[in-house]
């Protein structure tokens, strides 16, 4: 089978690419010996199906970063048949430059010159036949996000796999031209594959070659010397950039020719004056952030039943039809996206978890077997389900984002405010990936070429609140909303992912000043133009996070909630009993004093242990949390006399506020513990694997220490507003001493104190 290669700079569309050429057949792994994100799949629309494999967005075949070493060796030793190299029409000469360093390279390659739309759009012209006649490679126009020219491109890939091919230079007629033939033979003569390539990047002084070819290095060395009195002072690299950026710019650059209106701005840069403002960038990006979880969590849409008062309850004799209607307006006002489809999917389980309850009884199943269906399996499941799509609307609305270009601006405005604190725009984007998943967010800082920027961002890539964690968010928040009704619970859960978002800032400011000192690395990204996003990639995104839910849910969420039930309902002799003398109140009511400081331990009442217990099964998997209240709460509520369902999907937390005496103060302080410490087991596993060895285990000190410490501080200034002013004291203290002694001022001091007592 042929194997074709996708290389290209980062947002030159490469991804977009990929997922029109593969489809369904797309899977994603590791590349063997190495933690880097492997995408292949095949395309089947040829003679015989070709496979596809995705390199990663890279700008240079240079050794600084896992991802350029991994796309390097991918071509140099797995030899694919054809390298298709996606290049951004809009932005030629840059992208071209890794054009340059591939075209080295003894294999078949295809130019692919993506975004042909907006090419057109602007007015400008570009010439593939000339830049084909200039660059010696086959070039097609396409839109890979509309889906043009690809057939073609995969045809004349296709056709140039079958011819060999041998590398070729634009450095041939540069300065370094003779020193690059000499370097050329000799290897040669060792029979080394690729030996232009491999020259030319020794005579960069790239670190990989100067290891392997120690003699030719000496070569490389004598010629250098010429250039002492150069104005690259014998700085081949520097050298070698110079002459592949002018002779894209004399020859290659020759087939694009700007519209009339080229010095005019685009579409794009009108909404980056507003969009990535100096002052008004930052608050532009929560107002938009804040739309977001409205859309997702609020229940008076566009706050039309604040304003104008027309909502109410609608009572129709009917309480199945009751519960139906309420799922769209209910006294709140109308349901938004996130919460109407929060409420269909809670009436959909509430009814499949009456029809399971009735068909049990009606086969006469025995008691045990009837509380594990309905009290362990179905109430832990479907307190998981019913939260799925309203986590789908998030990721659709985050997904949008991403698409048209504003996420990577987002990375863009926060580097401005957040590298004050130490934190560099590059290390943001990763944490912006965590409101998806921990997971590929920790795997991306692959990227970050500083490795105390690495260790920092892994830490606090979990505070960016996942998906995993928003149910806990939305069945707390509207818990209290329920409780408290002058709280929105759209502005609660707002609130507490901008906390996440400050907290991750202010943790790497805090370990920039102690453990992980020095310069913050600089940033530059290209931001791609604006456009709409397709709805094809936005369905297979979703239905990947979907996919990823539903396994979950069927696998560890099920067996974690079996194992809840059995510990609730038998004693440590193996009999079925009441929870109040089961092995998990005994084991729960042991430890959860623990958490008296974070408002959810002694002060509660006996049946105070379930949030501790809670806590601990999401270790495996935040979705836990919400299963075991599922589990917990029917098992409690038969013991509480003036127990009280609550609302639909709410109402296991309602229940257990009733139950336990837990204040809203104790529940956000169980929130943001959860939000803070350590995550799920599959990301502190990812995030082990990316942290430098002997290291993670400071990582995990660090999460369970910040999250304790941080949600013991808002518990108790929450219930004792006066001890935010002692609070505020003692990180000032800390924060001065740290900044002077930095700055050298109290060493200096301990050192005349002991020169003092030297001389006494």
């Amino acid at each position: 089978m042929l194997k074709f290669a996708l290389a290209g700079n980062p947002n030159s569309g490469k991804t977009t690419l990929f997922n029109t050429l593969t489809g369904s057949t797309a899977h994603v792994g590791n590349w063997p010996g190495v933690t880097v994100d492997k995408r292949d799949g095949l395309y089947k629309k040829l003679e015989e199906p070709v496979s596809i494999v995705d390199l990663p967005g890279i700008y240079s075949l240079s050794p600084y970063t896992p991802e350029e070493v991994v796309s390097r060796n991918f071509i140099l030793d797995e030899k694919p048949d054809c390298v298709i190299n996606i290049v951004d029409a809009t932005n030629l000469e840059r992208n071209l430059y890794l054009t340059t360093q591939i075209m080295e390279i003894d294999v078949p390659i295809v130019l692919a010159l993506n975004m042909m739309d907006v090419v057109k759009k602007r007015g400008d012209k570009l010439d593939a036949k000339k830049l084909e006649a200039e660059t010696g490679l086959p070039v097609i126009e396409i839109s890979a996000l509309k889906t043009e020219g690809v057939q073609e491109l995969m045809e004349r890939a296709y056709a140039a796999a079958k011819e060999k091919r041998e590398g070729k230079t634009v450095l041939q007629k540069s300065a370094l031209a003779h020193v690059i033939d000499d370097v050329k033979i000799a290897l040669k003569a060792q029979e080394v594959d690729n030996p232009l390539f491999h020259a030319i990047k020794l005579i960069e002084g790239d670190e990989l070659e100067v290891k392997m070819h120690p003699s030719e290095t000496r070569m490389v060395e004598e010629f250098k010397k010429q250039f002492a009195d150069d104005v690259f002072a014998g700085d081949f690299e520097a050298m070698v950039a110079d002459a592949r950026y002018k002779y894209i710019c004399a020859h290659f650059a020759r087939a694009v020719t700007r519209s009339q209106s080229a010095d005019t701005l685009s579409k794009s840069d009108k909404a980056d004056k507003v969009l990535t403002h100096r002052i008004w960038g930052i608050p532009i990006f929560l107002v938009i952030l804040f739309g977001l979880f409205h859309l997702t969590f609020g229940e008076d849409l566009l706050y039309l039943n604040s304003i104008f008062g027309f909502a109410k309850d609608i009572d129709t004799g009917n309480e199945v039809l009751n519960a139906f209607i309420a799922v769209f307006y209910s006294s709140a006002g109308i349901s938004t996206p996130g919460v109407l489809v929060f409420n269909l999917m809670g009436f959909v389980t509430d009814q499949i978890g009456s029809l399971i309850a009735t068909g049990l009884t009606n086969v006469h199943a025995a008691a045990w077997a009837q509380g594990l269906v309905n009290d362990g399996i179905w109430a832990g499941l479907s307190g998981v389900l019913s939260f799925i799509p309203q986590i789908m609307v998030l990721f659709l609305f985050i997904s949008i984002l991403e698409d048209s270009g504003y996420m990577a601006r987002v990375a863009f405005i926060l580097d401005r405010a957040c590298r004050k604190f130490g934190l560099s725009g590059r290390a943001i984007i990763p944490m912006i990936m965590g409101f998806g998943c921990s997971v590929p967010a920790a795997i991306n800082t692959r990227t970050l070429a500083d490795e105390k920027e690495r260790i920092l961002t892994t830490r606090v890539i979990p505070f960016f609140t996942c998906g995993a964690k928003t149910p806990i968010l939305a069945a707390v928040c509207g818990a209290i909303a329920a409780r408290y009704t002058n709280i929105n619970v759209d502005l609660l859960v707002f609130a507490l992912y901008i906390f996440g978002m400050a907290m991750a800032v202010l943790m790497v400011a805090f370990m920039r000043q102690t453990t992980m000192r020095g310069e913050v690395p600089p940033f530059i990204m290209e931001l791609p133009a604006y456009h709409a996003p397709q709805a094809h990639n936005l369905m297979a995104h979703l239905w990947d996070k979907l996919k990823h839910y539903i396994q979950k849910a069927f696998t560890i969420i099920v067996a974690s909630a079996i194992i809840i039930w059995f510990l609730s309902n038998f004693s440590w002799n193996w009999k079925m009993v009441g929870i109040e003398d089961s092995i998990l109140h005994d084991i729960g009511s042991f430890v959860y004093w623990i958490c008296t400081p974070m408002g959810f331990g002694l002060q509660l009442s006996a049946f105070g242990w379930v949030f501790v217990v809670a806590a601990v099964t999401g270790l495996i998997a935040k979705e836990n949390v919400i299963a075991t209240f599922y589990v917990l709460a029917p098992a409690i509520g038969m013991l509480i006399p003036e127990w009280d369902d609550g609302e639909s999907g709410i109402g296991a937390v309602v229940a257990l506020m009733q139950a336990t005496g837990i204040t809203w103060q104790g529940l956000l302080g169980f929130t943001i513990f959860n939000m803070l410490t350590l995550p799920c087991l599959a990301a502190v596993t990812t995030v082990k694997a990316e942290t430098p060895k002997g290291k993670f285990r400071y990582t995990i000190i660090f999460w369970a220490l910040t999250s304790y410490i941080t949600s013991s501080l808002v518990y108790v200034m929450l219930t004792w507003w006066w001890t935010a002013f002692i609070v505020a004291a003692v990180i000032a203290l800390v924060v001065a001493y740290f900044i002077l002694r930095n700055k050298g001022k109290i060493n200096l001091s301990f050192r005349k104190k002991r020169r003092s007592v030297k001389t006494e």
